[in-house]
């Protein structure tokens, strides 16, 4: 593992312990050069999962772009970081448990949804301005409305 402060591949592992209700392993690393210390996560690697994009083009499952899009819906927001992970690994095992190797980047989207709307109404309409690229204030509007029903 590679130092993220002086780049030194050499290193101890400090700790290690069940992370994630055991699906990874947190490993507290610490260089060997600059005695700096940092936290490393290892999962177990599952069946490669295929993302079909809405123009046609496939990429690889990541699983940090949906904390990232779920993070940034919930910025200033009463939503631990927490919660936010509970929500990345309740969608990456539905994915993983699919029996398909591709998914369609609009189903892990409503899966976000699905999972933002109980959690916190503000994050659900701020990720669904996004996903849903609303283009003007009805479209805004009308996921108001829905939210009020």
């Amino acid at each position: 593992m590679r130092c993220p402060e002086c780049g030194h591949e050499e290193d101890k592992v400090v700790d290690s312990r069940p992370s994630q209700d055991g699906r990874a392993v947190r490993r507290r690393r610490e260089c060997l050069k600059c005695e700096k210390r940092f936290t490393t996560y290892e999962y177990v690697e599952h069946q490669q999962i295929t993302v079909l994009k809405s123009g046609g083009r496939r990429e690889r499952f990541d699983r940090t772009k949906i904390e990232q899009g779920v993070k940034l819906a919930c910025n200033k927001r009463p939503v631990g970081t927490e919660k936010i992970k509970s929500i990345v690994d309740g969608i990456e095992a539905e994915i993983s448990s699919r029996s398909k190797p591709e998914i369609k980047a609009e189903e892990i989207g409503e899966m976000v949804m699905e999972r933002l709307r109980p959690i916190d109404e503000i994050a659900y309409v701020r990720f669904a301005s996004v996903y849903r690229k609303f283009q003007d204030k009805e479209e805004f509007l009308k996921e108001i409305k829905k939210l009020l029903e």
